[in-house]
């Protein structure tokens, strides 16, 4: 890497380190305050080791420049300056990213940028949305929640009665809060089926993600439905419900991962099948050369 490069790099990060320290510290307690985002403790080293990891082949791509990367730079201090000023962590935040982006895209090149692209992707999941959006998303993954236990609930035999997100039974009511919609496992699954999806299953696996995730809460919410009911509406706090959290997840990262051995089941059945029809078509058409070039 020229001296040129590595002398601007040291003063890109070093000024990045000056201006955004305080919004990676409140990124951080935000992590450690924020259930539904806890999950950046991991991810964020992950993102970083994946980084790292890849400078090898970082250092091997040629550096090509774009002036480009000035134009994105420059749109990430805008959106710092809007969040300054509009007191939004989330573009603060994100604004990082983009700056990250702009510089790696003004120095390097758009070889480098596609390289940490999926690193940058994987920040941006642990960014925690604004509320006013947290709140759009959640509210309906609520209702479906609760209207998945209603529908359970009555199969069983339980009588129930739905109002909104809030369960009536016999002997106790049930509210379907906004920590059990189902955000937290979902936004964990998306990034998990980013790290474990390689190559070109990694936006399938995301996509696959959001129902798995969807279909195991709304099944934890009508299973703690159903120990309320049947047990006491005490078994819908405390020890219970945080183990069947923890339980359905790991269903759901089964379920998860057994879509990816699916996929890569049918890829290499694909090619088997590609290849027997080569041979197939292979055979016919040499004996048809040679016997072209006989005659």
């Amino acid at each position: 890497m020229p001296r040129r490069a590595v002398v601007a790099s040291a003063l890109v990060l070093a000024a990045l380190g000056l201006v955004y320290l305080p919004v990676v510290v409140s990124l951080v307690r935000q992590w450690g305050g924020d259930e539904n985002y806890s999950q950046g403790f991991l991810v964020a080293p992950f993102a970083v080791l994946t980084l790292w990891k890849s400078r090898g082949a970082l250092q091997a791509l040629p550096v090509q420049p774009h002036r480009a990367g000035l134009a994105v730079v420059l749109s990430g201090v805008l959106l710092f300056v809007l969040g300054q000023f509009g007191a939004e962590l989330f573009l603060t935040r994100v604004s990082l990213l983009v700056v990250v982006a702009g510089c790696v895209l003004y120095l390097w090149g758009a070889a480098h940028l596609r390289h940490v692209a999926f690193g940058l992707l994987l920040l941006l999941l642990v960014i925690p949305l604004p509320a006013l959006v947290l709140n759009r998303v959640s509210f309906p993954l609520q209702l479906l929640a609760s209207r998945t236990a209603e529908v359970v609930l009555t199969s069983a035999g339980v009588p129930v009665l739905r109002e909104g997100n809030v369960l009536v039974l016999p002997n106790g009511a049930l509210e379907v809060a906004q920590a059990c919609s189902g955000i937290r496992s979902l936004s964990s699954l998306i990034a998990l089926a980013l790290i474990i999806g390689g190559g070109g299953k990694r936006m399938l696996l995301a996509a696959l993600a959001v129902p798995i995730a969807v279909i195991a809460n709304a099944a934890r919410v009508a299973g703690t439905g159903l120990a309320a009911a049947w047990i006491s509406p005490l078994a819908a706090e405390g020890v219970f419900h945080t183990f069947t959290g923890w339980l359905m997840f790991v269903v759901a990262l089964v379920a998860l991962m057994g879509c990816a051995r699916a996929i890569d089941a049918f890829k290499r059945r694909s090619r088997s099948a590609q290849g027997f029809a080569t041979l197939l078509t292979a055979g016919p058409l040499k004996r048809a050369a040679r016997r072209w070039g006989a005659s």
